[in-house]
């Protein structure tokens, strides 16, 4: 399953990094890739493993807004 959440609050390329750092730490998460430019994560995740709302909780626990993209 694939997933494009709309960021809201990274500062830079870094911000970016850590995102994609936490979002392959979840269990059924296979990749994550975040631009900082377009403000956006794809992600690519096993459904019967995590759920769109695992990301986004992942990701607010950073202190950045994610919501479906």
């Amino acid at each position: 399953m694939k997933a494009i959440l709309k960021l809201e609050g990274m500062h830079c390329g870094a911000c970016a990094l850590n995102v994609d750092d936490a979002l392959e730490e979840l269990d059924g998460v296979r990749r994550s890739k975040t631009s900082f430019p377009r403000a956006r994560a794809k992600v690519d995740y096993d459904e019967t493993r995590v759920t769109p709302a695992d990301l986004q909780r992942a990701i607010k626990q950073l202190g950045y807004d994610a919501r479906p993209a």
